[in-house]
């Protein structure tokens, strides 16, 4: 079996006549974390949806466990164990908190994860389980969202800004469970707008700008100077 995980090669999209991404390649192994940095509009939630397919992309330009997904519907891509926790959270509005899991609980893989391991993860969503979803802080919907994405069993997460306008107490709570989140044997890709902690929670950094990779590296060889460079252009 490869190490490599996902695979993304020469991938370019858009919103139809309008090209977002150009040419990104890079490849994730099995139980790493790839943080994807930049400034607002430089394609991160783009590159997230081509990968899913909600965006158009070439049947070769993205792999996942060895195999080609270009042409793969994004339900298919969830039984294959990809997951997205999408900016936004998306939660089921008419749905208490413990409707919205069990409905990924059903309709994902079974493994590792399940509610009683999800709310040893997140007590505080056991304590709210019966109330509306969107009756929950920001903090706490989040983590309801992350839950949804668990409680599938990927091998694979793709978190699209889950610090987004979060209080640092609440961010520090959520990043706090990624290790065990990792630990279980699912990898991550993470975009995040906090830069430092992007590169504390990763093994790789990426920088895009303008739709187009300006930077891959390790993330602890990545130095502030690096990453300003990347995002201005200097």
């Amino acid at each position: 079996m490869s190490d490599i995980l996902l695979s993304v090669d020469r991938l370019s999209s858009g919103y139809g006549d309008f090209q977002a991404l150009f040419d990104v390649s890079f490849d994730l192994p099995r139980g790493q974390v790839l943080g994807l940095v930049g400034a607002n509009g430089a394609g991160k939630t783009t590159l997230f949806r081509a990968i899913m397919g909600l965006l158009p992309r070439q049947e070769k330009m993205v792999a996942f466990k060895g195999a080609p997904i270009g042409n793969t519907p994004s339900d298919q891509l969830a039984k294959m164990g990809l997951a997205l926790v999408p900016e936004g959270r998306r939660l089921f509005r008419s749905l208490s908190v413990e409707e919205n899991l069990r409905f990924a609980a059903e309709h994902g893989r079974k493994g590792h994860w399940d509610l009683s391991r999800l709310y040893g993860l997140f007590p505080i969503l056991k304590e709210k389980r019966n109330l509306p979803a969107l009756s929950l802080s920001g903090g706490q919907q989040q983590m309801v969202a992350i839950g949804r994405a668990l409680l599938a069993n990927p091998d694979l997460i793709l978190f699209d800004e889950i610090s987004l306008g979060l209080a640092p107490v609440v961010i520090n709570d959520v990043y706090a469970a990624l290790p065990d989140i990792i630990g279980s044997g699912i990898s991550a890709v993470l975009v995040e707008q906090d830069i430092e902690r992007a590169r504390k929670s990763s093994q790789t950094l990426i920088c895009l700008r303008e739709g187009r990779k300006v930077l891959h590296a390790p993330s602890h060889s990545v130095s502030k100077h690096d990453i300003t460079a990347a995002y201005f252009g200097e």
